[in-house]
């Protein structure tokens, strides 16, 4: 059975963006995104809502990906290779490959998929996660916490949650972010 994973790149105030939409100081350096790539590759299908779809595609065709660091090359291979279901009622079709829309987020159609799949399923945008974590759906959070407060914004978190959480992994980068890792009770 596969591991639902919520992933996001948080303030330390607990924002994904600030009051004005922009993330620009959550870009992870090198290290953190290396980081990343590793907490990444297993997943085999990204479980997405409308607006974090629509930032992610970016890493279907990347403006001169050739140019780029070796991290940013790698995770485009990782997302590019990997399913996409976005939910969604306002978009019709995607326009990235391995991408299907879903009208209508079902729990027990995305219990139904841990069961069947043989790769770990992330979940991608604080909406999304939030019905996911609210129908118990999600194992483990992965939290990557900027040094920065932004003091309003989108929440990583979104409704009224009460979650106990077991601390699995903590780790330091040099620039100042943080990565925890809980599982889910």
């Amino acid at each position: 059975m596969a591991q639902l994973h919520y992933m996001a790149i948080t303030s330390v105030d607990g924002f994904v963006a600030d009051s004005d939409g922009l993330f620009d100081w959550a870009m992870p350096d090198e290290e953190v995104h290396a980081f990343i790539n590793e907490l990444e590759r297993p997943v085999g299908t990204y479980l997405y809502g409308r607006r974090m779809y629509e930032i992610m595609r970016y890493w279907e065709d990347v403006p001169d990906l050739e140019n780029e660091p070796a991290v940013i090359v790698e995770f485009a291979d990782i997302w590019q290779r990997a399913e996409k279901v976005v939910y969604s009622t306002t978009l019709h079709e995607a326009d990235t490959s391995r991408t299907r829309v879903e009208r209508v987020f079902d729990p027990d159609a995305i219990a139904q998929m841990k069961e069947a799949a043989a790769s770990d399923i992330g979940v991608g945008g604080p909406g999304l996660a939030s019905h996911a974590l609210a129908a118990g759906l999600v194992d483990q959070l992965h939290l990557v916490v900027a040094p920065v407060v932004v003091g309003a914004g989108r929440h990583f978190l979104q409704g009224n949650h009460r979650l106990d959480l077991d601390l699995l992994e903590e780790r330091r980068f040099s620039n100042g972010m943080v990565y925890l890792q809980y599982a889910v009770h």
